[in-house]
């Protein structure tokens, strides 16, 4: 692709015109989104208040090391998609392309930890919070543990469904670099997947400490 050439769709007057609705998109999405976990967080942060006891003894038998391994995997994911768009802005595609697979990589790994290792484990420590078999039965915590189990899954779950819809969107960036989509006049899918995956990040430096840090302090 020219470096001199920015494309755009024929209901847009310009290039900049298309990048200009294309990046005012995704803000309105985000928006939605943090509407969305938004209620969420409020609603699980009342519940704890209503019920400390139970909430930190479920805390306390989280993986902590899972939870602090996986930001740090987060935080890596975005700084190296963002040396991606660096290299995008200067037509580097083949960069890109490396940074994408990385921050693929990356997410895959944190998938793998979690649901392929701390799901498991919760599993097999009888964590899930339906049914008579849960860990906490019958003790005087039990009702508050049950209620952070059902957030815990609620919300590592709900953040899996986005990180793997994150994947799948740096994946199509890779794709294109591969075939030298962008130059330094059209890069604006790369900002949007971007923010996207900075967003998936957001919601797990928010998590982080419900799950694994509050209850332990």
């Amino acid at each position: 692709m020219s470096d001199t050439y920015a494309p755009h769709e024929f209901q847009y007057s310009s290039a900049e015109h298309q990048a200009g609705t294309a990046l005012a998109g995704m803000w309105l999405f985000l928006a939605t989104e943090v509407l969305f976990f938004g209620g969420l967080f409020l609603t699980w942060i009342y519940a704890r208040s209503q019920n400390l006891a139970g909430f930190d003894a479920g805390a306390r038998e989280t993986e902590l090391w899972i939870g602090t391994l996986n930001t740090g995997i987060l935080l890596t994911s975005s700084f190296v998609y963002s040396t991606g768009l660096a290299f995008a802005r200067v037509g580097n595609n083949r960069r890109l392309m490396q940074c994408c697979f990385a921050a693929i990589g990356l997410g895959l790994a944190f998938l793998a930890l979690k649901f392929g290792l701390e799901w498991s484990g919760d599993f097999d420590k009888h964590l899930w919070p339906v049914g008579p078999d849960f860990k906490f039965a019958g003790e005087p915590t039990e009702g508050g543990a049950r209620l952070f189990y059902v957030f815990y899954f609620i919300g590592t779950g709900l953040h899996g469904v986005h990180m793997v819809g994150g994947i799948v969107l740096v994946a199509m960036i890779a794709w294109r670099a591969r075939r030298r989509e962008f130059s330094p006049l059209y890069v604006t899918p790369v900002e949007v997947v971007g923010m996207y995956w900075s967003f998936v990040d957001i919601i797990w430096i928010i998590l982080y400490p419900l799950i694994y840090l509050i209850g332990r302090s």
